[in-house]
């Protein structure tokens, strides 16, 4: 393709020397190469490189795993910046909640924790281990916190085994959730017996979150709502 054809076809072309643009003609190769690079990026791959990770839907090992790889190439990237994590999210898998909530209070980057729709049950967890003053929700989402679920099978001696391990998970997220809100562990155990749905500012009262943002983290305006 000719330098002219690649004026004239399109406002952005390569040929195997540059990239052109329409209006204002060649770009330069070192900006020629980025925007090459970036029109093969994914929408995740361009948040990642702003430091922005998100967990949407069910909570499972398969989505725990790439969360644990993106916080730890980001810690890798920067030791001190901080990571934001936007959460949108019924819940799903302990282990796999864990294996998040685990790997984000050993970096040392700062985590900053938004609440999107909704953050229930191992997403509120994850939620309020956020970098303390740092956990936000938008102003319409929904926090919900419970006790775990689970089924039991088998013969006796496995039942009682199962149901052992659901009491430990309870007593161990009920521990997390209490030194994460300032709640004593009663007041979570008996905040959690039932699906406890909170709006944003209740979340807020709870010790969830620290703020509740109308407008995007570090704009001009600071637009979390105050007391």
């Amino acid at each position: 393709m000719s330098d002219r054809s690649a004026r004239e076809n399109g406002p952005f072309l390569a040929t195997a020397s540059t990239v052109w643009d329409a209006h204002s003609g060649p770009i330069e190769p070192r900006a020629a190469r980025e925007y090459q690079r970036q029109r093969q990026m994914t929408l995740g791959d361009l948040l990642l490189e702003n430091r922005v990770i998100f967990l949407q839907g069910e909570i499972y090992d398969g989505n725990a795993n790439e969360l644990v790889m993106k916080l730890l190439y980001l810690q890798s990237e920067n030791r001190r910046k901080d990571i934001h994590f936007y959460i949108n999210s019924p819940g799903g898998s302990v282990s796999a909640t864990l294996a998040i909530y685990d790997t984000m209070q050993m970096i040392t980057c700062p985590v900053s924790t938004y609440c999107v729709g909704l953050a229930a049950s191992g997403g509120s967890v994850l939620l309020a281990g956020g970098e303390k003053g740092k956990r936000f929700a938008l102003k319409h989402s929904k926090v919900m916190i419970h006790q775990p679920h689970g089924g039991v099978g088998g013969q006796v001696s496995d039942i009682e085994i199962q149901a052992q391990e659901i009491i430990k998970t309870r007593e161990t997220l009920n521990g997390i959730l209490a030194g994460d809100t300032g709640k004593t562990t009663d007041e979570i155990l008996k905040a959690c017996d039932r699906d406890y749905y909170l709006t944003a500012e209740e979340a807020k009262a709870f010790g969830l979150v620290d703020d509740i943002l109308t407008k995007p983290p570090g704009s001009e305006e600071d637009g979390a709502d105050k007391d």
